[in-house]
């Protein structure tokens, strides 16, 4: 659970344990080398116009860019750079989009040009940069505090980000040179009161359904996932339902099946995972029965969810047992049915993300600060680590193109 006391001040409560996590981390096992970098090795590859599209394997090396936090001892520069072989899933350091402020989520723009960073501090903001060159484009401010996730809607003229610390979610506009204009609407999650152990609401991500009509945020405080309509020529969101997780649940991550017509929730506080139904037409979620996140004892503290592009199987970070649980997705998407769990070779899993092709997987893990990449067999779904981790400061997100 993203929570704590003693909070210095200034800090965000989820900033301040993401800090402590970091620096135990770090005095706990030896820091993690310098990226790496090979002498002579082609420049960073830049994405194409075309955006995510599937890299045809061994077509040479992919941009893979990281989120850190830039505050805590040990720390990265600002928003690392590096290159994987889309192949063999090796990776190669090319250093750091630097004057970017804790920049602890990434995400890219559809068209491949921009990328986006929340700076997860008290007085959030995101930042755009340009990918053809690293330039900076940028920072406009949440509203918020502690902002830990963004997407882009895929219309691409609108940025959606959830502020951690206020409860809150905003709407900035895209430009036309991917650059960010003033906020247009910002929502803070006054309702319901806060769930058992909780001191307020903690949008803890936001993401547009399939069906690109409505947009869903995920608050752990309040135990609910949120159902907006985003008016795509205002930049404004409407409410039109709610869904209540059971008290305590503490939702953080969902991901939709391909299908459109189910999710699956990853619940922070009380270790579980639940299938949801959704409703494209009117965006409503009904949350299912709980169910556990793998074997064995001790709390996972699952974070994210990721279901492969055929919607056969589904994977989730547990950072309590440091491994990678695998699903069997069944009856169209309505059944998860466990598999098996594969250490991460890392500590503390926050974030994974396959590469545009679906055959590697990426574990940023926060605290043993690197970066672990699995293959992921398409036949039965199985996970095979592709060689040693990726030493990377403060691992918290890692973005492959």
């Amino acid at each position: 659970m993203d929570g704590g006391t003693g909070v210095p001040r200034g800090w965000s409560r989820r900033r301040f344990v993401g800090a402590v996590t970091g620096i135990a981390a770090i005095t706990g096992v030896p820091a993690p080398a310098a990226p790496r970098e090979t002498p002579g090795a082609p420049p960073l590859p830049e994405p194409s116009a075309a955006g995510r599209e599937p890299a045809p394997r061994g077509s040479g090396p992919r941009p893979l860019y990281l989120g850190t936090y830039t505050s805590v001892a040990g720390g990265g520069a600002g928003i690392g750079l590096a290159a994987y072989d889309p192949a063999s899933g090796a990776v190669t350091g090319r250093g750091a989009v630097t004057g970017v402020a804790d920049p602890s989520y990434l995400a890219v723009h559809p068209d491949g040009r921009t990328l986006y960073a929340v700076d997860e501090r008290q007085d959030g903001a995101v930042t755009a940069v340009r990918l053809a060159d690293r330039t900076v484009l940028g920072s406009r401010s949440t509203g918020g505090a502690g902002p830990c996730h963004l997407s882009v809607h895929p219309g691409g003229r609108w940025l959606l980000t959830a502020n951690y610390t206020s409860g809150s979610v905003a709407v900035h506009p895209v430009q036309a040179s991917g650059a960010l204009g003033e906020r247009t609407d910002l929502v803070t999650h006054s309702s319901p009161p806060p769930g058992p152990g909780q001191q307020g609401p903690h949008a803890h991500q936001i993401v547009t359904a399939p069906d690109g009509g409505h947009v869903l945020a995920v608050d752990l405080g309040t135990d609910t996932v949120y159902t907006y309509r985003l008016d795509t020529g205002t930049g404004r969101l409407t409410e039109v339902s709610r869904a209540r997780a059971r008290p305590g649940a503490g939702p953080r991550h969902l991901a939709f099946h391909p299908g459109g017509r189910y999710a699956y929730l990853a619940n922070e506080v009380d270790d579980t995972v639940t299938v949801c139904a959704y409703d494209p037409a009117s965006g409503r979620l009904t949350i299912g029965e709980p169910q556990a996140t793998g074997p064995g004892e001790g709390t996972n503290y699952p974070a994210q969810f990721l279901v492969t592009a055929d919607g056969r199987f589904a994977y989730l970070a547990n950072r309590g047992h440091n491994t990678l649980a695998r699903y069997a997705v069944e009856a169209a998407g309505a059944r998860l049915r466990f598999l098996d769990a594969v250490p991460v070779a890392g500590d503390f899993p926050r974030q994974i993300a396959f590469s545009p092709d679906g055959a590697l997987l990426f574990a940023a893990n926060q605290k043993s600060g690197t970066v672990s990449v699995f293959r992921v067999d398409r036949a039965d779904g199985a996970l095979r680590l592709a060689g040693e981790p990726y030493a990377s400061p403060v691992a918290v997100c890692a973005l492959p193109l």
